[in-house]
């Protein structure tokens, strides 16, 4: 029905009117025929998000010891990262650098087989891709899910260019006849849920959506976003890049991660190589 945008456009009005607005600043808008199917419905794109991945032994993970921690990426460890690309790469966004990272850190750490497939979904706001645009109160849900696709081996054993290269190829399918043939694909298919096991790792930037600066008449949020990962029928699948300002007064991004325990204790020491930071990137941890 709605995306993070959406729901922020309710939050926000929400906010309004607790601060004695009569009507909102920014009028809802249904007009859900704008991503409608057509009505011959024909899916143009091949949309392996949804197609289903095979079962192996190696997607059977162990969910009874899962560690939840989020980690902190401000300017200090964004500039660390954008470090280890080629300089033709180094104008990609915070959120392709960081996914690429986390990607290639958290397939290391479950340890496919390296014949495997590794895959990265990333959820894209397809407003910015229509022209004229969707208009501003549009509450629907208007976002693509393109999945990038390696080996695990080539993922883990090449440098973050590549991972890097994977997802912004991702992104970039994401145009009107993209989404439309989603919306077609819907149709036709009934809905289908992602295709994804451990191997696939699910993430959605919440950076800009407005969620930061909130106020319900008692002054802007300490904190606005998903509290964990892991939620899910698989935990650690879907993950979140939540906007956040750390003790130094850093303005960043925070990304929960969920995994095995010792597969976590993989992922921070590959992270902490990448970033060249220790256990000052980590905010906290729970065990579930």
């Amino acid at each position: 029905m709605s995306d993070g945008f959406g729901l922020f456009r309710f939050t926000a009005t929400m906010a309004e009117l607790a601060r004695g607005a009569e009507i909102p600043s920014v009028l809802p808008v249904w007009q859900r025929h704008l991503l409608s199917a057509r009505d011959s419905p024909h899916v143009s794109y091949m949309h392996e998000e949804y197609e289903n991945i095979p079962d192996t032994k190696e997607t059977l993970i162990p969910l009874d010891n899962m560690v939840q921690r989020s980690f902190f990426f401000g300017p200090g460890e964004i500039s660390a990262l954008r470090r280890h690309l080629s300089p033709h790469l180094r104008r990609c966004t915070t959120f392709e650098l960081v996914a690429a990272c986390i990607w290639r850190c958290r397939t290391v750490a479950i340890s496919p087989n390296p014949n495997e497939e590794a895959r990265i979904i990333c959820f894209v706001n397809g407003r910015r891709v229509f022209n004229p645009p969707l208009p501003a109160g549009y509450y629907g849900n208007a976002i693509a899910t393109p999945v990038a696709i390696s080996t695990a081996g080539n993922l883990c054993n090449q440098p973050l260019d590549f991972a890097l290269e994977l997802v912004m190829k991702a992104k970039s399918k994401v145009t009107v006849d993209y989404i439309k043939s989603v919306a077609n694909l819907m149709v036709i298919r009934g809905r289908p849920h992602f295709a994804g096991d451990w191997r696939t790792y699910i993430v959605s930037d919440l950076t800009h959506v407005g969620s930061d600066n909130l106020d319900y008449g008692w002054g802007p949020p300490v904190f606005g976003g998903p509290a964990k990962s892991g939620v899910g029928v698989i935990p650690g699948l879907l993950s979140f890049n939540i906007p956040f300002t750390n003790n130094k007064g850093e303005r960043g991004k925070l990304v929960p991660i969920c995994l095995p325990a010792n597969a976590m204790e993989v992922f921070v020491k590959e992270l902490g190589t990448m970033v060249k930071r220790d256990d000052d990137i980590f905010i906290g941890h729970t065990r579930l």
